[in-house]
């Protein structure tokens, strides 16, 4: 009878033993798989979405060939006292950028027997004309815009004798007004025409500047 109870009362703590280390298991087992789960979630590897992207080198935007063309030009402003010194001082070799191209086609085929002062005139117009809304923005599409010069035909420029001084002296002037490096008679003005005629047009504009065989308007 003892012994019975005594085995009885043993299952009992046995069982009740097995319960509570259960318990501790099962307890110590969530609080593993927590803890694992916290670690996985914390050294998990970022996605390509949050990962940080770090350059070891500076990036640089490669430019426009013009753009690096008139940089490299205006690198080293040439000093003078005249315009005609200025014009000596600017290179005389060197390509030029389209835009450029176009300016000096039309110095030289509307202003090359004119004074300096007058191709630098002209030059002005057309930079002007490109900066003013009722006006392509553009070099060329000022000079190209259809019935504005009569030199154009078909929309194209003419040859030019590129071996003359009246060429060298178009490109520097082009080069000069482009830059800003000297001060236009003509000012702000959008439009030009020679003394010989008396367009309809020029009755509704302020004349600001007239040199040797052109006058200048606003």
């Amino acid at each position: 009878m003892v012994r019975k109870t005594t085995g009885f009362t043993a299952a009992i703590a046995a069982a009740v033993t097995l319960t509570f280390v259960g318990m501790d298991s099962s307890g110590a087992n969530a609080q593993v798989a927590a803890n694992a789960t916290q670690i996985t979630a914390s050294e998990a590897p970022l996605t390509e979405e949050v990962v940080p992207v770090f350059v070891e080198k500076e990036v640089v935007q490669e430019l426009p060939e013009e753009a690096r063309e008139e940089i490299q030009e205006s690198e080293e402003e040439p000093r003078a006292q005249s315009l005609r010194e200025l014009v000596a001082a600017m290179p005389a070799t060197g390509e030029l950028s389209a835009e450029l191209q176009c300016l000096a086609g039309a110095i030289y085929f509307e202003s090359r027997g004119e004074p300096l002062s007058g191709q630098l005139a002209v030059a002005q117009v057309i930079i002007n004309r490109s900066q003013d809304g009722r006006f392509p923005s553009s070099y060329c599409g000022v000079v190209y815009q259809r019935s504005q010069f009569s030199f154009v035909k078909g929309g194209r420029m003419p040859h030019i004798r590129t071996s003359s001084a009246a060429w060298r002296n178009a490109k520097a002037i082009a080069r000069i007004a482009h830059r800003g490096l000297w001060d236009s008679e003509a000012g702000e003005a959008l439009y030009f025409h020679a003394k010989y005629v008396k367009p309809s047009w020029s009755r509704k504009k302020v004349a600001t500047a007239t040199i040797d065989t052109h006058v200048f308007y606003r």
